[in-house]
């Protein structure tokens, strides 16, 4: 019987465990320059020792314009590699993969003095209006992708995670609410990101897994449901995406009946229904901290990882904690098992 705890292999990836560590921005570059700090070495490593199977670095931006603040991580220069190199070798030590997030923050980069965005739509009245990019702009963007991928190879990551959902940029090109677009761009909305799909393929060991976020519906009026996001899905998977990890909304301010669910586990259908569609492995996420509920999720094969979030925010033991309620055997650190 597959549970949390059994191992997972995906192309070269090989996990001791379902357990993911989701990306969660920390927004602790104090300096702005996106270089990784003590304080990211700290959150992740002590996360692999306890017992994290597959740790997601945060949201990592491909321009400086691209964070969602100057507080952000970012793999625009070579000077930001070796810092994600040290956590990622450290993370191996204890027995983690760890993989990393590219992304662009698009029109919700709080703090570009100008945004940019498919279209000139703002977030919200509060937002700052953002610009549309050119075409040319557009395929420079693709290429801005493939150079922080190309780094990210550098730094030694098991997996790279495309950030396509939460109302960031890919997410802004593929949603009909937010590209208004008239050229190329505009006429296929996934161009945009099936062509960064292309570029990071191209700059990535072919055994290495390729993983995009997407948000797999809206929550606002006239937002996509999740037969729209399992046909951007295939374009994505076609282009090659070799897994998706399923979230939702982030893509504007909610719609009153159009809520989320709130209770455990709301998204997991999601998961369930693209992995289903697609035959594609998922990462389900979202109030999955209870350990018996995601050790639920992948007995019931609706998916293939489970990423945790608050939970590993509150204990970053929780791996280990969760193996001991659930009587699994784990590898709990010498130092430690007096602990269990």
């Amino acid at each position: 019987m597959t549970d949390l705890f059994s191992p997972y292999s995906f192309k070269n990836l090989e996990l001791k465990n379902r357990v993911v560590m989701a990306p969660m921005c920390q927004y602790s570059v104090e300096q702005k320059d996106g270089i990784a700090t003590d304080w990211h070495y700290m959150h992740y490593v002590s996360r692999a020792v306890g017992g994290t199977g597959f740790i997601i670095i945060e949201m990592t931006d491909v321009e400086p314009d691209g964070r969602i603040s100057d507080y952000d991580l970012g793999l625009w220069s070579d000077e930001q590699i070796p810092a994600l190199k040290r956590i990622v070798d450290a993370c191996h030590s204890y027995g983690a993969k760890v993989g990393i997030q590219i992304a662009h923050a698009g029109r919700k980069a709080e703090d570009a003095e100008v945004p940019v965005a498919p279209s000139a739509i703002a977030f919200d009245e509060n937002s700052k209006q953002p610009r549309a990019l050119t075409t040319d702009e557009v395929k420079g963007m693709v290429e801005k992708f493939r150079s922080a991928v190309a780094r990210a190879v550098k730094a030694g990551f098991d997996a790279i995670e495309l950030h396509g959902a939460h109302g960031y940029l890919i997410h802004q090109f593929h949603s009909p609410l937010t590209n208004k677009r008239e050229d190329e761009y505009g006429q296929e909305l996934t161009l945009f990101g099936r062509e960064i799909i292309q570029a990071a393929k191209a700059e990535m060991p072919k055994d290495m897994p390729l993983i995009m976020r997407i948000s797999a519906k809206e929550y606002v009026e006239g937002g996509y449901g999740i037969d729209e996001s399992s046909e951007f899905a295939k374009a994505y998977q076609e282009a090659g995406v070799d897994l998706f990890d399923i979230s939702s909304g982030g893509e504007g301010p909610i719609a009153a009946w159009g809520r989320p669910g709130t209770h455990a586990a709301y998204q997991v259908p999601l998961a369930k229904a693209i992995k289903e569609a697609l035959g594609v492995p998922v990462i389900a996420v979202g109030r999955l901290d209870d350990p018996n509920l995601a050790n639920a999720v992948i007995g019931n094969e609706e998916a293939d990882l489970v990423a945790i979030g608050r939970g590993l925010l509150r204990n970053p033991y929780w791996a280990l904690e969760a193996a001991s309620a659930l009587r699994k055997i784990t590898d709990v650190p010498k130092q430690y098992t007096t602990g269990f």
